[in-house]
């Protein structure tokens, strides 16, 4: 018995100083796929839609070539596809667990600072990598044009495969496959381009009482602006930035803004009233909310998060297997004792997974 916890003790102690190696050469590069492009040469067939997904996308009243959206979660360690339906509206289509997301709860704002970003991007058929060092991989398009004016900094901010991240989400091979697959499909069948939503954790008010003591709480204010406009609608919400912040589904006059720090311009069109009557509402809960909130769970933790499905087989099995388990590549797992921490825990218990629409969250 004694032998067999030093052996562990070991395995891990070299796993920890490989990764250490790793970090350091990481100190050099500008993302977590710096070396992303060091495959483009191999062939390698491109991840194809899987006919159990096909048939649940039928199920579900929608077309493989149909939009899709892509929601993203921090806190909660998910990732949702979502995709038009025949009512022309978009529907969950599946929610995947990350296996790795590295940083803290808050936006990117700085080359190295080992963000992942939050805010809302678009991704074209350009940003999708099939011979990624992580499988494949499709790149966020951080900074965006507000990031940009902000002087914000970092590239290649992506999603991939492989349970490794320095500012990237981290799912596990078959996932970002899958992943990877729909949204090509939808690229390839018309749509320009699909819209990433990156949050921090379910836009609740509950959630944001959470976290009420957070330097960051009124960007995540702006934030909920966009995730409250697609959780009524389901429709994906035009996005504007002007006045050093994002502005949702405004038509101005002149067209868009071109200055994304300059104040607005004059509006011509405005979100429907009766949609910003239930926004305003949404703020009032938020606002009760965080009258009522008297402390944050949430203190400090080292670096990021995972979710609990492999937090389970990180703790029961070591970094080495669930690298293994989790992608063809078997790349360490990054920071696994910092992983193994659940600084979110006390948070989804008293939260739990939420929307202001109610809908189950998938798969």
């Amino acid at each position: 018995m004694i032998a067999t916890v030093r052996s562990r003790k070991t395995s891990l102690q070299h796993a920890i100083r490989r990764l250490a190696g790793m970090a350091a050469v990481g100190l050099l590069l500008s993302s977590c796929v710096a070396a992303d492009m060091a495959l483009d040469g191999a062939a390698k067939a491109p991840p194809q839609i899987p006919s159990k997904m096909i048939a649940e996308m039928s199920k579900k009243g929608m077309k493989v070539e149909s939009p899709v959206l892509v929601r993203i979660f921090k806190q909660e360690s998910e990732l949702e596809v979502w995709k038009m339906d025949g009512a022309g509206r978009y529907a969950l289509l599946k929610t995947y667990p990350m296996c790795r997301w590295s940083g803290k709860l808050g936006p990117k704002t700085k080359n190295g600072d080992r963000q992942a970003p939050e805010g809302f991007y678009h991704v074209t058929a350009g940003m999708l990598n099939p011979k990624s060092q992580y499988y494949v991989s499709f790149n966020l398009g951080y900074p965006n044009r507000l990031e940009s004016a902000l002087g914000y900094t970092g590239d290649a901010l992506m999603v991939h495969g492989a349970c490794s991240s320095a500012g990237c989400y981290a799912l596990t091979d078959q996932g970002v496959g899958e992943i990877y697959a729909i949204v090509s499909k939808a690229l390839s069948s018309g749509q320009n381009h699909f819209q990433v939503q990156a949050y921090p954790f379910r836009m609740t008010a509950d959630n944001m009482a959470l976290h009420r003591s957070d330097e960051n709480l009124p960007f995540w204010r702006m934030l909920k602006e966009g995730y409250d406009a697609f959780e009524l609608t389901k429709q994906q919400p035009k996005v504007s930035a002007c006045g050093r912040r994002y502005v949702f589904n405004t038509a101005f006059e002149g067209g868009e803004p071109r200055d994304p720090l300059a104040a607005c311009p004059i509006p011509v069109t405005q979100p429907d009233p009766q949609i910003m009557a239930k926004i305003d509402a949404e703020k009032q809960k938020v606002d009760a909310a965080l009258a009522e909130s008297k402390a944050s769970p949430v203190t400090a933790y080292v670096d990021g998060g995972m979710h609990p499905s492999f937090r389970t087989l990180l703790e029961k099995n070591g970094p080495e297997k669930l690298a293994a388990s989790i992608s063809g590549i078997k790349y360490p797992v990054s920071r696994p004792e910092a992983a193994l921490a659940d600084p979110f825990q006390g948070a989804r218990k008293r939260a739990g997974a939420g929307s202001i629409s109610d809908q189950a969250s998938g798969n």
